[in-house]
């Protein structure tokens, strides 16, 4: 009886070992998936992200071939050979937006100009040279 005790309780203790590696087996494939999944996610949202900027950056691009375009054009038609009839002076706005940059209207270079507008928007940019333009501050 007790050799048959000690039988069951070998083949119970054989059980639970195997059951056991089992589980560990089990563990190892779920953290394996779980790690494959994480590398997976990451790699989807840094494609997203690239997509993301490729775009906005593909949208800046075309709007400043566009604004390049219209001046261009204004070029050409002479707009730009007539500050005579337009504004003398620059609004008082753009004046002080300017002045912020450190840039005065009296010692306008085209090199120091685009050196205190480079924390502008393109947007920005854009409306100040051409508030200078009519202005006749900047040929």
């Amino acid at each position: 009886m007790e050799m048959e005790m000690k039988d069951e309780l070998g083949v119970t203790v054989e059980r639970l070992a195997a059951a056991a590696s089992l589980l560990e087996q089990a563990v190892e494939r779920l953290a394996q998936r779980q790690n494959a999944f994480v590398e997976d996610a990451e790699a989807s949202i840094s494609r997203i992200v690239a997509t993301v900027d490729a775009h906005r950056e593909a949208e800046l691009e075309e709007k400043l071939a566009a604004a390049e375009l219209k001046i261009a054009e204004l070029q050409a038609r002479g707009g730009m050979a007539a500050p005579a009839a337009g504004r003398k002076t620059l609004p008082t706005a753009m004046t002080s937006l300017l002045a912020k940059q450190g840039v005065t209207v009296d010692s306008l270079e085209a090199g120091s100009l685009d050196a205190a507008l480079v924390s502008l928007s393109l947007e920005q940019r854009i409306a100040v040279k051409s508030q200078l333009i009519r202005a006749g501050l900047l040929g």
